[in-house]
């Protein structure tokens, strides 16, 4: 019997969400419960625009289309945060799905979020309030991540994340990388959405 399928799928602009999503991927094959493919959704600003806002090369991970989720069995989306909640780039891919939402192929599938802001108080868990109507119109099970990693009650320093994903804390200038505890949380988030997706598939 197969093994169930996860997508990642992330838009990254300064690589801080690529980075989270390689860890993510990290802790669903740790498990050895699923099968994982990585993508990025489509760049919607023009190569002059990144260039003056001084974001580097793309990653080479696939660009996703909308047709191919129907493929997977459960997504975990890689989400920045512009104003409190999703970055366009990842809102016009969910703009692109509406065949898929009539024919209900995404129904029963699972999904999670993980997330960047640029400072603590940015809209992390906004961001997941905000986005999960897409999830609902589609009818998919949002799986949050939980308290299950110990760094989510660390106070003496900045950590990103909560009990609704992984996540960053990137700076504004997009100068702070994702820290050793950061990235150890989108591990355990990769481990538990494994677990859960097997759960499903049973």
């Amino acid at each position: 019997m197969a093994l169930p399928k996860v997508f990642i799928i992330y838009y990254s602009t300064y690589g801080h969400v690529r980075k989270l999503s390689e860890s993510i991927k990290q802790g669903l094959d740790n498990t050895g419960l699923v099968t994982t493919e990585i993508y990025q959704v489509a760049e919607t600003l023009s190569d002059e625009i990144l260039g003056k806002m001084g974001a580097p090369p793309k990653a080479d991970h696939p660009v996703i289309t909308a047709a191919k989720l129907a493929e997977a069995d459960g997504f975990l989306f890689g989400i920045p945060t512009r104003y409190g909640t999703a970055a366009a780039q990842i809102k016009s891919f969910f703009d692109s799905t509406g065949q898929l939402w009539a024919k209900g192929a995404l129904q029963g599938k699972a999904g999670g979020f993980f997330f960047s802001t640029a400072s603590q108080h940015g809209g992390q868990e906004t961001t997941a309030m905000t986005f999960l109507p897409n999830f609902a119109h589609h009818g998919i099970i949002y799986v949050p991540l939980g308290y299950k990693n110990p760094n989510l009650h660390i106070n003496t320093e900045v950590v990103g994340g909560s009990p609704w994903g992984a996540g960053t804390v990137a700076n504004g200038d997009g100068s702070r990388q994702p820290s050793e505890l950061e990235l150890e949380i989108a591990v355990t988030q990769g481990e538990e959405f494994a677990k859960v997706i097997a759960k499903l598939a049973a």
